[in-house]
């Protein structure tokens, strides 16, 4: 692959973390941009993880990963967006808003993983092309990074016009994330 074609794959890979970084960074209180970066970095380095994963899954189980990923990704989003629309609708407590907090690093690592997936099975593809993974992983890495940090940047101002309502349209991306990834498998 040329670098024009690795740019453009590494920036088409990046826009499910954009969409829910978006979302994220709407349901977040005013986040700063060191706080951006730390996710956009959590949300690049699973990114470049997972090409890597899907290369070496391709050249021992292609057939199981081709068949299963978007039907993952999209129980994963599903599940996350649904969880956040519940967060949205009912009222939290102090302590209750603490405790969200601390489980957010991991509710950030699934939703990074689950928007990764379709990252996973363009590693697969990239098993018998030949192409250099490793190159191409860091490419996409690096384009996510790049966009959900800006994501969660945009999502800051959209955040305050929409209130608490912004974690409802949080949720409705990430569903509309995992049924678009499903739709483009069957379409």
């Amino acid at each position: 692959m040329n670098l024009s074609a690795t740019l453009l794959l590494a920036f088409g890979m990046s826009m499910d973390a954009f969409a829910a970084s978006i979302g994220k960074g709407a349901t977040l209180h005013k986040p700063k941009l060191s706080h951006a970066i730390r996710i956009g970095l959590v949300f690049g380095i699973i990114e470049t993880l997972t090409p890597l994963i899907g290369w070496a899954l391709g050249v021992f189980a292609t057939h199981f990963v081709l068949e299963w990923n978007h039907w993952i990704a999209f129980i994963l989003l599903t599940f996350l967006g649904i969880r956040m629309m519940v967060e949205g609708l009912r009222s939290t407590s102090d302590e209750e808003k603490a405790e969200l907090r601390r489980h957010s690093f991991w509710l950030l690592v699934t939703t990074a993983f689950a928007t990764s997936i379709d990252a996973m099975a363009v590693g697969v593809g990239l098993a018998f092309l030949k192409a250099n993974i490793v190159y191409t992983a860091l490419a996409i890495g690096c384009a996510t990074f790049i966009m959900s940090t800006l994501g969660i940047m945009l999502g800051r101002f959209i955040g305050p016009l929409l209130g608490k309502r912004a974690e409802i349209l949080g949720g409705l991306v990430l569903i509309g994330i995992g049924a678009q990834i499903l739709w483009s498998h069957f379409a």
